[in-house]
C-alpha cells in the first residue's frame, strides 16, 4: 500500500534549505536521536545525503537557465567529529563549474562553528529531458 504522501529522504531527516543560488546553498538540520547510529552520534549516511543534496540543489540552480539539471556521479564525504544534538549549518559552494561537469564542496558545522563533516560532489550537467 502506497502512502498518500510519500516522504523524501531529505524530508525524513529534516533538511531545511534556507537560501539557493548557483554559487552558494545554505541549509540546516536539527539533529536528535532519530539521526543516531548505535554509538549515539549522527550516522554518516545522514551527512553523505545532506552533502549530495546541497550540491545537487546548487549545481542544478547554476544550469537551470540553460535547460539543464545535474546528477551526482561521485560523493566523497569526510566525518570529522562526532555530534549528537542541536542545529548543524550546511554551506555548499562550487569549486569548479564547467560545461559538462561541476565540483561542489559542502561543509557542515556545529553551533560552536566546528567542522563536523565535509564533502565534495562531482556532478554531471545533463539536458532536463534526460
Amino acid at each position: 500500500m502506497t502512502p498518500a504522501h510519500a516522504v523524501s529522504v531529505s524530508e525524513a531527516i529534516g533538511l531545511v534549505v534556507d537560501d539557493v543560488s548557483g554559487s552558494e546553498v545554505r541549509a540546516h538540520i536539527d539533529i536528535d536521536e532519530r539521526h543516531h547510529q548505535g554509538s549515539g552520534t549522527v550516522h554518516g549516511g545522514v551527512y553523505a545525503h545532506v552533502i549530495e543534496s546541497v550540491a545537487t540543489i546548487g549545481s542544478s540552480a547554476a544550469v537551470r537557465e540553460q535547460g539543464q539539471r545535474t546528477v551526482g556521479v561521485n560523493n566523497q564525504t569526510d566525518f570529522l567529529r562526532p555530534f549528537a544534538a542541536g542545529r548543524l549549518t550546511i554551506v555548499g559552494r562550487p569549486v569548479q563549474q564547467g560545461r559538462t561537469l561541476q565540483l561542489w564542496q559542502v561543509e557542515i558545522t556545529s553551533p560552536d562553528l566546528k567542522l563536523v563533516a565535509r564533502g565534495q560532489v562531482r556532478l554531471f550537467n545533463q539536458p532536463r529531458s534526460a
